[in-house]
């Protein structure tokens, strides 16, 4: 994996996903040892934890001289916080606060399918998102889902609410795959925040939530499938505009972004008639896993060739793959083979026809996550006046606009949300009356 360098202290990442055994230690007790070793001196014993291209690009001498900068700079080295755990193509990327005398940092710990440490970046936290300008013609508003029948407790969300005379048309925003907060935030990037105040300012209200793999990682202890983690949240969703008076009851529709999309036809059957549209942007049509193995290996040649050790990734996710598709009690990414069964088994096209609903799809020309072969199905099975496709060819996955080929790269650099993007949405929603 010649492509790949390390994140320190600002150095920029490219990482590719391997396929390995689900490891005994979590997520977080990885990163939190790696932490341990640093503070205890033990550069070379944490270097042994890295890949074969992070022991190369970050060598114990320069991760000693790294971490002991830190209280130099910064002042004397305080306690920790709390560690959050999300997921970007399949790598466990592990937060930690660090808190020292005179500002405060946030470790990031990438793990890849072999739970060795494929990043390490120590860098400034991400602010919290500007609230709304004082004369802005929306509101922003904390709400919490309800409690699901199955005794869980509801998510915490944003509700966004145009000013003036209600009710309003409204979406309720369902993101991709991985633990995503309400902003979907990734990197310096917040696409649903974006979004859902780019249609609050014309007249469009919409609610978004923390995933509840994110928000409540104690519910998946025990056997889960998709609906435990995305559908039924986004149901309870819907559900929670139309019990709310300044909602058009009428007039919700599901954008659901990725992975989301891919599941929103099953979450409108489910919502019992509350759903009046569909917004599917960068959809997936086609099996997660066969998109999975696509996704390493465009990014194993994106600097124009395979090393051997970039095969042998790529050999051993196939293996991997193949595994949970037979065995329920496997596991790829930490996820049992039962639910990437389950998801395998949803045919989004058909879902969305079923629907007999009004279907808008967005698709980025750069997106090389879901890509033309998506698209082309997705036109291919919804025919006739009830859909509308629109096509950007300059933006990525996030619905973002960049240059050249798509890259994981381009994830951690700050953009927004296309405006045109934006713009076509309203437009088909104010259609919908």
């Amino acid at each position: 994996m010649k492509r790949l360098q390390a994140w320190i202290a600002g150095m920029a990442t490219a990482v590719v996903i391997a396929a390995g055994a689900a490891a005994a230690d979590s997520p977080a007790a990885l990163a939190t040892r790696l932490l341990d070793q640093l503070d205890a001196g033990q550069y070379a014993a944490a270097e042994a934890t890295f890949s074969p291209q992070m022991k190369a690009a970050v060598p114990a001498h320069k991760l000693k001289a790294m971490w002991e900068s830190l209280p130099v700079l910064l002042g004397a080295a305080g306690a920790r916080g709390e560690a959050t755990v999300s997921e970007a193509d399949g790598f466990r990327i592990v937060a930690i606060p660090l808190a020292y005398a005179r500002d405060n940092v946030l470790a990031r710990v990438v793990l890849d399918g072999d739970d060795r440490i494929a990043g390490f970046l120590v860098q400034p936290p991400p602010p919290p998102p500007p609230p709304p300008a004082a004369d802005a013609s929306f509101s922003e508003q904390a709400i919490t889902l309800p409690a699901l029948a199955s005794g869980k407790p509801g998510l915490p969300g944003t509700l966004t609410l145009p000013r003036g005379k209600g009710p309003f048309p409204a979406v309720v925003l369902v993101h991709g795959s991985g633990p995503q907060d309400r902003d979907e935030t990734i990197g310096g990037n917040r696409p649903f925040l974006d979004i859902a105040r780019g249609l609050a300012a014309q007249g469009i209200a919409s609610l978004r939530y923390d995933k509840r793999t994110r928000a409540r990682p104690q519910d998946f202890s025990g056997a889960f499938g998709i609906d435990d983690e995305t559908t039924d949240d986004a149901v309870a969703a819907v559900a929670t505009l139309a019990g709310n008076a300044a909602i058009a009851h009428d007039r919700i529709h599901v954008l659901g972004h990725s992975q989301g999309g891919l599941l929103a036809g099953r979450i409108a059957a489910r919502s019992q008639g509350k759903v009046a549209g569909l917004i599917l942007l960068a959809a997936p049509a086609r099996p997660i896993l066969d998109l999975l193995g696509e996704q390493n290996r465009y990014l194993a040649h994106l600097d124009g060739s395979v090393s051997a050790e970039e095969q042998a990734h790529l050999d051993a996710l196939d293996a991997a793959i193949a595994k949970v598709r037979r065995d329920p009690a496997a596991k790829l990414l930490e996820l049992p083979g039962h639910y990437w069964q389950q998801l395998e088994r949803i045919d989004p096209v058909a879902d969305a026809r079923a629907s007999q609903l009004p279907v808008l799809l967005l698709q980025g020309g750069r997106d090389f996550q879901v890509v033309d072969a998506d698209w082309q199905r997705w036109k291919q099975g919804l025919q006739g006046p009830r859909y509308r496709f629109h096509l950007y060819p300059a933006l990525n996955h996030l619905g973002i606009a960049g240059e050249g080929k798509g890259t994981l790269d381009e994830y951690s650099k700050p953009g927004h949300v296309d405006a045109t993007l934006i713009q076509d949405i309203v437009r088909w929603v104010q259609a919908q009356e």
